[in-house]
């Protein structure tokens, strides 16, 4: 059961045996739509924190929430006016439904795409990445580091949450890496450090879901399989449990590392998809039976219990909670025949 609770005046948020988190991706096309219920659902659920794995927004073309806003409108915006207030809507429609919850951002590859440049995500997203317990880490990593990036991490209750930066092609660059293995290695050596969650846009390479992961760039695929390899050491060497978090590929998965590559090549690490926060749903991938749970046509989070009772202290255990309607500010804001279209349309797996 979950025994969180959280300080209004100090933000600190105080464990007593299990507690929750909770996590998805891949909110373009109908997050207007779908976030909202997700932030229900993980307020309900009593979660600690909510982490997006990344692609808030469209960019390259007007998400079809928005398009349809403008319609019931009668407005008709350029593009160049949709780039301009595609974040600040994301933050206003998907984010402020969570109210004073943390919420942990990652960055995906449609936080990339021009216009948009990591300078402006850090400009338009300051706030999220100094987050009081991300400066302090950060500073207690490296008293010299005053710069904010892309990528970090955080330690909660002995658990140690990594996120990183996989959202373009030039990804994961020497310095990410470097910082990468530092943490990593300082995780190994440290008793208090039960576990490690590591969260990212795209999978790890090798996996189920190759065909829309780090596979997709030579430096991807090298650096990717640099950063599971460091993660089975800390699991195998370090005694430490490891989950790997991802989603890019819109639809939900379970054992996305059950892979022959994998079984040959070391081991296979706990790890999920879960790109189901409103975009366009895809077909799973060739493979999906291999998986132990594979889903498409589907919206919803996972729900992280940290601690389960019965369970070795570090213990996490996920369930992914499907999002089967939204909510009534959200039918009328959109109409009840747009929102039936975000839940029964918007998928490009028949």
């Amino acid at each position: 059961m979950t025994t969180v609770a959280q300080s209004s005046s100090t933000g600190k948020i105080a464990h007593e045996k299990s507690w929750h988190f909770a996590v998805s991706g891949d909110s373009r096309n109908c997050g207007d739509v779908v976030m909202p219920a997700i932030a229900t659902g993980v307020l309900h659920d009593h979660a600690a924190f909510y982490w997006h794995l990344g692609d808030f927004r469209l960019i390259r073309d007007m998400d079809q929430d928005l398009n349809q806003l403008a319609k019931n409108n009668g407005q008709h915006p350029s593009l160049a006016d949709y780039e301009y207030y595609a974040w600040p809507d994301f933050l206003e429609n998907q984010i402020a439904p969570f109210g004073t919850l943390p919420v942990y951002l990652g960055i995906g590859n449609h936080e990339t795409i021009t216009p948009k440049t990591r300078a402006e995500y850090i400009a338009q997203f300051a706030d999220r990445l100094v987050r009081p317990n991300l400066q302090k880490q950060r500073l207690k990593d490296d008293p010299k580091d005053h710069r904010l990036k892309t990528y970090y991490h955080w330690v909660e209750d002995g658990v140690d949450f990594i996120n990183l930066d996989n959202a373009s092609h030039d990804q994961l660059d020497s310095d990410q890496m470097k910082w990468f293995k530092t943490i990593v290695s300082g995780d190994m050596a440290d008793s208090a450090i039960r576990a490690v969650v590591v969260g990212m846009h795209a999978a790890l390479p090798d996996s189920i879901s190759a065909g829309h992961s780090m596979n997709e760039w030579s430096l991807g695929t090298e650096t990717g399989r640099d950063v599971y390899l460091n993660l089975l050491k800390l699991q195998d060497e370090g005694h430490k449990k490891v989950y790997v978090l991802a989603s890019h590929s819109h639809y939900f998965m379970d054992g996305i590392f059950q892979t022959e590559y994998w079984r040959a090549h070391g081991g296979v690490l706990p790890g999920w998809i879960v790109g189901t926060a409103g975009a366009v749903r895809y077909p799973l991938a060739p493979n999906f039976k291999d998986a132990k749970a594979a889903e498409t046509n589907v919206y919803g989070y996972l729900l992280a219990t940290v601690n389960p009772a019965g369970q070795p202290k570090g213990t996490i255990t996920f369930e992914f909670k499907k999002i089967s309607e939204t909510t009534p500010e959200t039918v009328t804001r959109f109409g009840r025949d747009f929102v039936k279209e975000c839940f029964e349309g918007n998928s490009e797996a028949h």
